[in-house]
């Protein structure tokens, strides 16, 4: 059970969280038991993580602020190993550096923080910058399949059902937009087929040869009779 100045501390912490935000973290006690938090860290612009929404657990132990609490990762990362204690300074690995001085939202900063570097330590995994984008894309699908996090985090269940709403209507419009273009395209090919149909018999006239016309010949002889004649006239 949780002493008195924990549950004092830990309430204290909550509605400074509630009253003044802390950029890329969200953070929220579990109905049924102060002793155990849940967070949503998102991923930072500029790194692999962005786009990411990692989810988690702090337990605190009864004796907080003065012991430190244990970190968990539930949200495949690339970075941390997922339901395993990570080792930090802020965390019970280290209770000999603890600071009865941090907050909820200083040990998340830190953790947020730590994710970006590549240092080893106890429940991290080594993995390429393009696995990390990968799993950032897919987390939170990956969350909204977890029913505490549903629970505690429907501001996110919310957002992931619009992105699915805008994926469905953009897959949906493809289709639509496809067959307008092949529509439009077989038209262009019958504009044209038509056209050349027209301008066929046009060229076949204009290239059909056309006969001398018999006026004509006969006016030519019957000049070509006058010219001859006349030498005769003359004498």
């Amino acid at each position: 059970m949780a002493e008195k100045s924990c549950v004092k501390r830990l309430q204290k912490e909550y509605r400074a969280l509630c009253k003044e935000p802390v950029s890329h973290v969200v953070a929220r006690p579990s109905p049924s038991d102060i002793l155990e938090w849940h967070y949503v860290l998102e991923g930072s612009e500029g790194t692999p993580f962005a786009g990411g929404y990692y989810y988690g657990k702090i337990k605190f132990p009864p004796e907080y602020p003065y012991k430190p609490p244990g970190i968990i990762m539930i949200t495949p990362n690339g970075r941390f190993m997922t339901q395993k204690k990570i080792c930090l300074s802020m965390s019970d690995f280290h209770p000999e550096s603890w600071n009865p001085m941090w907050s909820v939202s200083s040990i998340l900063t830190g953790l947020l923080s730590f994710m970006t570097d590549n240092s080893p330590t106890t429940g991290s995994v080594n993995t390429t910058a393009a696995d990390k984008r990968r799993l950032a894309k897919d987390s939170l699908a990956f969350n909204c399949k977890n029913a505490a996090f549903r629970k505690l985090f429907p501001e996110y269940v919310e957002k992931h059902d619009q992105e699915l709403h805008s994926e469905q209507r953009v897959s949906s419009q493809a289709p639509q937009e496809d067959k307008s273009r092949a529509k439009l395209e077989k038209h262009g090919d019958s504009s044209v087929e038509n056209a050349k149909r027209v301008d066929a018999p046009k060229d076949e006239r204009r290239n059909r040869k056309q006969p001398f016309p018999t006026w004509m010949m006969l006016l030519l002889v019957s000049i070509f009779g006058v010219v001859m004649a006349l030498p005769l006239l003359q004498l």
